[in-house]
Parts: structure tokens; sequence; C-alpha cells
């Protein structure tokens, strides 16, 4: 298998460190670079990924292009070549190998602390809330739906990060509260349009977008798309000659990995076991399937 890249050090350039991302302080921009780390359980894994970081970074440049249209994002550019990389600034020139295709250069911004979710089927959490009580997120559904059914409209449910790093679903009001009724209304609005748009796309490449989630921050174009879009990690994928309601359905994600170490004497705590190489392989296959049915190109793995 290709070698991985668990983490970048950049000399000279301050950073902070995500479980996937490394983003490096670059004067009035910053260099994200997503690395092949994998996280499951909230625990980062010590195995990584092969491919997975430039999977993230070149199918998230392909979706802030594709949207263009519905909303200014944060990127600059996305360099893919040595050269590409040397011309961001001259630090980054001995990295070149390692940051080409898995690197993006992106606008600062003021990060909203809301993680924007559009929901489009009954799956995960929703589905386990539908089932004790016909809502999800507060937002009451038709009765008789089952598992993975397609909703009668999309619906956002906003989460924040809570201290222990686990996403916790707010209220619509929750979020007017600390973002301001007309901003809160405008994420809302933005967020249904972008996944809507992207899911009609989508289908017709042979991919359902169960789910995603957005990040937004404010930049001199005012709200602005930030982070990743539309990627593995931060959406459900399902096979649409796949697709039947009444069932969890197989996705394009880290669902092997999840799996796997659901059979483990593992409590779910630091340290996590290393992941077999099949496992590895099968999920580094589906991030590189998942880039391919949506580009209609051949992922570049070299």
């Amino acid at each position: 298998m290709a070698e991985v890249v668990l983490k970048t050090e950049i000399e000279g350039a301050p950073v902070r460190r995500g479980k996937v991302r490394d983003i490096y302080e670059l004067g009035e921009d910053l260099l994200i670079v997503a690395t092949d780390r994998i996280s499951a359980f909230d625990c980062i894994l010590p195995t990584g990924i092969p491919h997975k970081g430039r999977v993230l970074t070149q199918l998230s440049v392909f979706w802030f292009d594709f949207l263009k249209d519905l909303t200014p994002s944060h990127l600059v550019s996305a360099p893919t070549g040595a050269s590409e990389i040397a011309r961001i600034d001259p630090m980054l020139g001995p990295h070149a190998v390692i940051l080409a295709g898995r690197s993006m250069l992106v606008r600062k911004a003021r990060v909203l602390p809301v993680e924007c979710v559009v929901r489009g089927y009954l799956a995960g959490s929703g589905w386990k809330s539908y089932r004790e009580t016909g809502e999800v997120c507060g937002i009451k559904l038709p009765a008789g739906l089952k598992e993975s059914s397609r909703l009668p409209e999309p619906i956002f449910t906003p989460a924040t990060k809570a201290a222990s790093g686990h996403d916790e679903n707010i209220s619509f009001a929750d979020m007017a509260d600390m973002l301001g009724d007309e901003l809160s209304k405008k994420i809302r609005e933005k967020s249904i349009a972008l996944y809507e748009g992207a899911c009609n796309y989508a289908i017709n490449h042979g991919i359902i977008v169960c789910d995603t989630k957005f990040e937004w921050g404010l930049t001199d174009d005012g709200l602005t798309l930030i982070d990743e879009a539309l990627t593995p990690d931060s959406s459900r994928f399902w096979p649409a000659e796949r697709y039947s309601p009444g069932r969890s359905q197989p996705s394009f994600d880290k669902q092997f990995v999840r799996d796997w170490l659901e059979t483990q004497d593992w409590d779910k705590t630091p340290p996590a076991p290393a992941l077999p190489d099949d496992v590895v392989r099968k999920t580094s296959e589906k991030y590189v399937e998942a880039f391919e049915k949506l580009t209609g190109k051949p992922f570049p793995k070299t």
C-alpha cells in the first residue's frame, strides 16, 4: 500500500492540529493540510489510511468550485505540484512532495461556532431519535418512516462542539441566540441550498448524500463556506444502486473501521488499536471510489 502521512512538520510556521488536519499560520492566510489520520469514536487511530488526506482535499476543492455560484468559499488555491507549493512560501519548498495535493491555501475567517448539519434521509442518531420521539433535533417528522427513509424535505439540525469534543445538537432557537436571528436564517437557507445542489448532482453520479455537515465563517465576502465540503468525513454517502429503505445502508466512509473496532476488546478510550491491513485497504478504496464517482475522474494516486 501507499505510504501514509500521519503528521506534517514545517519549521517556522505556527501550527495547530485537529483530528485529521494540520493548520499552519501563513500571515493573512492559512495552509490547511489534510493528513491520512483517521478517527473513530472520538479517538485518533495509530494507523493511517492511504490517499485519505488527498481525497479529502481534492474533493473539497471540487465542491467549492461546483457550489461557487451559491456561496463564496475560503479557498485561495490548492497546489498540486512542488513548484506551486514553493511559490506560496519558500519555507514550504522542502516539504513540497508531502504537501502537494493534500493542502489548501485559504483565507482566514471568523469561524462561527456551529456545525451546520443538513439531513435528507433518516439515519444514525436521527433514526434513533425518531424512533423514540417522532422528532429529529426537535423537528417533528411524519409517522411511519423507516430507517434510511428519504425525508419529505431536507432538515437543518445545528450542533455545537461541547467541552468533551462531541457534537451536541442544539435547536435553531439556541443557534439564533448565539449568532442572531438574521445570520442564523441565512446560514440555514444557504446550507440547505448547498445540500440540495450537491444531492441533485451526486444522484446522477451514483451516490446518495444522506446528510452532510457544513462550517461557515465571516470574511470580507460576508458569509463564507470554510473547512471541508461534502467529503466522506463530513457526509454520509450511500451507493444509489444499493439503496433500500428499512435497513442501514452501505457507505463510502470509515464504516469498515468502525465495524472492525466494534469486534475488538477496546473500551473506546485512547490508545486505540492498530488497524489490520485488509481494513485499511478497503477503507482507502472506498474513499478513492467516492472521489472518482463524484468527480468523474480517476484519482491521481501519485
